[in-house]
């Protein structure tokens, strides 16, 4: 059985937008949980951060970063369907009432994080804050698929100034907590800025939370790729995780082992796939 494509579109130049039809995926997911998908038989394990699950379809962000998600990009249309679709796999954050619950975000899995976490911290009472982090008015995803909608305080912020406010969500997120307006702060995205949240709200005791699935490869615990230290001891994101108290995590070791992993074979992988691309005048 394959799992049906319901809906895809673009989100910029380099994110896209894809759903799925996955009920027993979308009826159990809670947030803070992801997912793994399989192209084709052959296919990689990619897992994925989830944007909505609802209505028995699962939404997600997806870069056109790798072979893999160029493929789904270029010959997977509406209708189509994934040879698998699993999850949802870790485990999920404690949503409850903690008073005023910020998400910050600036990278393609975590802007799908910040709609969804926040999406269900209203729902539970919450003042909900969402800081939201692009590089230019071009990259800027459509409203419809913005955080603005589940915030009941919004910040747009583009690294040029092109849109919303110039800088970027540290900027914001120091002026909240001089001004005393967040209780507890969500993030995700690019791991040196999660490392940087981390050391900005730690002197404020301000409980701090950072989802490290981007450092995932088959999301089940396998290849011990997702190792993380974590208050002196090594955890797994996929199954420990993904999101982990930020003040705890070695940044400098994730982020390094981030960078070593797989460089040169995600590098000619992706190359190859372009090579067939442009002979079939695709791109």
């Amino acid at each position: 059985m394959g799992y049906k494509i319901t809906a895809k579109e673009d989100l910029s130049p380099i994110d896209y937008f894809v759903e799925v039809e996955a009920p027993h995926v979308a009826r159990a997911w809670k947030p803070g949980q992801f997912v793994v998908f399989i192209l084709h038989e052959r296919g990689e394990r990619v897992p994925m951060s989830v944007y909505k699950a609802e209505d028995g379809k699962v939404g997600m962000f997806i870069r056109k970063l790798g072979k893999t998600s160029l493929q789904l990009y270029h010959e997977y249309k509406p209708g189509d369907e994934l040879w698998s679709f699993v999850g949802p796999l870790g485990k999920p954050i404690k949503v409850k009432d903690y008073g005023r619950v910020a998400f910050v975000s600036d990278a393609v899995c975590g802007q799908a994080e910040n709609y969804a976490t926040l999406k269900a911290m209203r729902e539970a009472g919450n003042y909900t804050i969402s800081v939201q982090t692009f590089e230019d008015r071009e990259r800027v995803y459509p409203m419809r698929f913005l955080a603005r909608e589940v915030a009941d305080e919004y910040y747009l912020t583009t690294l040029d100034g092109s849109v919303g406010i110039k800088g970027h969500y540290l900027d914001v997120v120091k002026e909240l907590i001089e001004k005393d307006k967040v209780d507890i702060i969500f993030a995700g995205g690019k791991l040196g800025s999660l490392a940087k949240l981390a050391e900005l709200t730690r002197p404020y005791g301000i409980p701090t939370y950072a989802t490290v699935r981007q450092i995932m490869v088959d999301g089940t615990g396998m290849c011990g790729s997702c190792r993380v230290l974590y208050d002196g001891e090594v955890k797994f994101a996929c199954r420990d995780g993904p999101v982990f108290d930020a003040h705890k995590i070695d940044w400098e070791d994730a982020i390094r082992r981030n960078a070593e992993r797989f460089a040169e074979q995600e590098r000619l992988a992706k190359e190859r796939y372009l090579e067939y691309l442009r002979a079939k005048g695709v791109i």
